[in-house]
């Protein structure tokens, strides 16, 4: 089992998991915050094609997750999950039935290998869902676009093998910022996202001794560094911050590996 980011930020959002390898693997795109010709691109420089992903999960209706998701599952006819909540929001676009699924908290999706496991979290949008995915030997946790931590987050998450959690900004460079007080409260807000500390404390609560992969995600350009995200991390990780994996915004990461 293996994941990848395609790009992490505001102006866009992809990620990959994948179990198994060549043509009997299974994969699913969580979010498709870009443009079908870039998401293109991305794919291809992790070795893919759009027609090699099997499932494709949205968590909100956001411009930079929601992206091409609906185009790209009419294109390749990929089944496409999402909750009503955000679908509503979309205004309930047509969407062919044999496609369209409904995604619940707490009902597992099982897409070939692997059975993603959606959680609700606190953030602005109309029905947010996160999700942790596994092969039933490893599992993953994809947790941004939240605003603070609570316990039915963190029991979705304990006992992952790799975390990819939001490290949005750091508190004294979003109070220095020129962004207007009314941006800067909805960011720090309970709706909004997790700044450095927030996402270290909702890794030391789940931290345990298999964990594999951290992965700091969702950086804002303007008001976090990665540097500053990987030692709140790290720290929290038990890990020394060159350990920590820094999704960006151009490139992702590389493929991270569970096997």
């Amino acid at each position: 089992m293996r994941f990848r980011s395609l790009g992490s930020g505001s102006a866009g959002n992809a990620w990959v998991i994948e179990a198994g390898r060549g043509a009997g693997a299974s994969r699913v795109l969580v979010d498709c915050g870009f443009s079908l010709r870039e998401l293109d691109l991305r794919l291809a420089r992790a070795g893919l094609h759009g027609d090699s992903i099997d499932a494709i999960f949205v968590t909100h209706e956001h411009g930079d997750h929601i992206g091409s998701a609906l185009a790209l599952s009419r294109r390749r006819r990929i089944p496409i999950w999402m909750s009503r909540g955000t679908w509503r929001a979309l205004d309930a676009p047509a969407q062919p039935d044999d496609l369209l699924r409904f995604a619940r908290d707490g009902e597992a999706i099982a897409v070939g290998a692997l059975e993603l496991r959606p959680f609700t979290v606190p953030h602005d949008a109309q029905e947010p869902l996160q999700l942790s995915c596994g092969d039933g030997a490893r599992r993953i946790g994809i947790l941004t676009d939240v605003g603070v931590g609570t316990p039915h987050l963190l029991a979705q998450l304990e006992g992952c093998d790799a975390l990819a959690i939001e490290c949005n900004h750091d508190r004294e460079m979003l109070a220095r910022s020129r962004y207007p007080a009314s941006l800067k409260a909805r960011i720090a807000g309970s709706l909004g996202h997790l700044a450095n500390d927030a996402a270290a404390a909702i890794l030391a609560a789940c931290k345990h001794t298999a964990l594999r992969h951290i992965v700091a995600a969702h950086l804002s350009e303007q008001n976090n560094t990665p540097q500053l995200a990987a030692h709140a991390l790290g720290a929290a990780g038990g890990a020394q911050p060159q350990e920590i994996v820094v999704a960006t915004q151009r490139s992702g990461t590389p493929w991270l590996d569970l096997d």
